[in-house]
């Protein structure tokens, strides 16, 4: 072929162009036909030579999880040491969104296992199907009892397993408290107490699913009406709200804060390793399982499988007494070995709250926006009203104390105190229809979020002013 025939057909577009025209009338005929389907030929001939979509490596399994590092380079290590030549890949995220993660790639998934604190986390994605049914080896099934304080350990479909128990409670830096002279919590309602404002710290529950379970503990404890009425005054005391779970425990354990609300954990790990730290589970209170699930369609499932074998046979739960892990067992054979001390959760009386799991994933979504927008993003006004709420009370006090009469000033107390705690939704409307809106119409979360946060705004300040009223009264 001439050289210039050459160029003509695979030439820049317009010097191809420029060639073609002069080759000459016999063979334009050929080269204007061999132009036209050129392009087609070349768009085939790259679709064919393209890379393929990149291969996932049959030696690897990629774990989803929203647990600290200790926890996960703990079994990361143990794991590949039992399985040589199988490597561990963490990929961490929020328990949320590691949810929203799992939906948005389920047409091709690039995680083998999803591993968190959150049951409603885990009955969220069974139910949207991203979630495979695993046969475990009898052997290993058979030392692990069905239930913990009444609550399923195991998903009855095999869509999720548990492997360490939790409890929510409370853990304090004994030297703080002994420097502010402040008393020990034992229970949920204690932290309404006017002493401990300023000395609280407790995690968003939209940023953390354990914080979110320890909310719905208190709401199923307590009722709608009085759980929220106290996680509002709780609110109010709180130093800060923080962005995830670890940074109440961090702030108690650094003493930046006093008492925070965490999952025990946080608490056992803290006391294993030394520090200055005290743990309590309040009688109200739930037990419930972290669990462990493979991921539908993930690219490395017998590597998955291996790894949740692996957590629940007796070397993945000895290693849960671990001072960088510091869980609860789901066999209870291994208590027997544990540290001295260690909380059986099968013997101690731990729960007091039958725990409604689906409930509470059912309205997560619902529950979480309404924290954030009565707490996490009016906590100045929220705080600001409880500060003095409680000027007036103590002044309110001395006032009745020294004879004066004091009713309009406790009458103006109690109006305030109902402005900083009233709900602008009660349990009947907070049914699924709204909570089923929270989950995928953008447009009605926004609507509604932003009459919230209106209600909040006007409510602290009502509450702010009536309690300078009665501040004003009892003087």
């Amino acid at each position: 072929m001439r050289p210039h025939l050459l160029r003509c057909l695979v030439g820049p577009l317009p010097a191809a162009y420029s060639e073609c025209a002069s080759v000459g009338p016999s063979s334009a005929p050929r080269i204007w036909g061999l132009l036209v389907v050129l392009p087609l030929l070349l768009s085939i001939a790259g679709i064919l030579a393209a890379p393929a979509a990149p291969a996932f490596a049959a030696n690897e399994v990629v774990v989803l999880t929203s647990f600290p590092k200790e926890l996960f380079e703990t079994y990361k290590k143990a794991f590949e040491a039992a399985t040589p030549g199988t490597k561990v890949i963490i990929k961490q995220q929020q328990t949320n969104q590691g949810v929203t993660y799992l939906r948005e790639t389920k047409a091709r998934p690039d995680a083998d296992i999803f591993w968190a604190s959150s049951v409603d986390a885990f009955l969220t994605l069974k139910n949207d199907g991203l979630l495979d049914k695993v046969m475990l080896p009898a052997d290993i099934m058979a030392r692990i009892p069905p239930k913990v304080a009444d609550f399923p350990i195991h998903d009855p479909d095999a869509h999720y397993f548990g492997f360490a128990i939790s409890g929510y409670g409370l853990m304090w830096n004994t030297r703080y408290m002994q420097a502010h002279k402040l008393p020990a919590p034992k229970e949920w309602v204690d932290l309404v107490n006017p002493a401990y404002f300023g000395h609280l710290v407790m995690s968003a529950p939209s940023r953390s699913g354990t914080t979110h379970l320890t909310v719905e503990v208190i709401l199923q404890a307590y009722g709608w009406e009085k759980g929220w009425a106290l996680l509002l005054n709780a609110g109010g005391n709180m130093a800060t709200i923080t962005e995830r779970s670890f940074g109440a425990p961090e702030a108690v354990i650094s003493g930046q804060s006093g008492i925070g609300v965490v999952i025990d954990f946080f608490g056992l790990s803290a006391i294993a390793s030394g520090q200055p730290v005290d743990f309590v589970y309040p009688s109200l209170t739930a037990v419930v399982p972290a669990s462990i699930a493979r991921v539908k369609g993930g690219p490395n499932a017998e590597n998955a499988t291996r790894f949740i074998a692996f957590l629940l046979s007796d070397p993945g739960q000895t290693l849960l007494f671990s001072q960088e892990v510091a869980r609860l067992p789901v066999v209870p054979a291994l208590y027997a070995k544990g540290p001295k001390g260690y909380p059986n959760p099968f013997q101690l009386k731990l729960g007091g709250v039958k725990f409604d799991a689906k409930l509470s994933s059912s309205r997560v979504n619902l529950v979480n926006a309404l924290f954030d927008q009565l707490v996490t993003f009016r906590h100045a006004e929220l705080k600001s009203a409880w500060n003095a709420i409680y000027q007036a009370q103590a002044a309110v006090a001395k006032a009745k104390t020294g004879g004066k009469n004091v009713e309009r000033a406790e009458g103006l107390l109690r109006e305030a105190r109902t402005a900083a705690t009233v709900m602008p939704i009660d349990d009947k409307k907070a049914d699924k229809a709204l909570n089923d809106a929270f989950k995928g119409k953008a447009e009605v979360k926004a609507k509604q979020e932003a009459e919230w946060d209106a209600f909040a705004k006007a409510g602290y300040a009502k509450a702010r002013t009536l309690a300078e009223q009665a501040l004003a009264a009892a003087r």
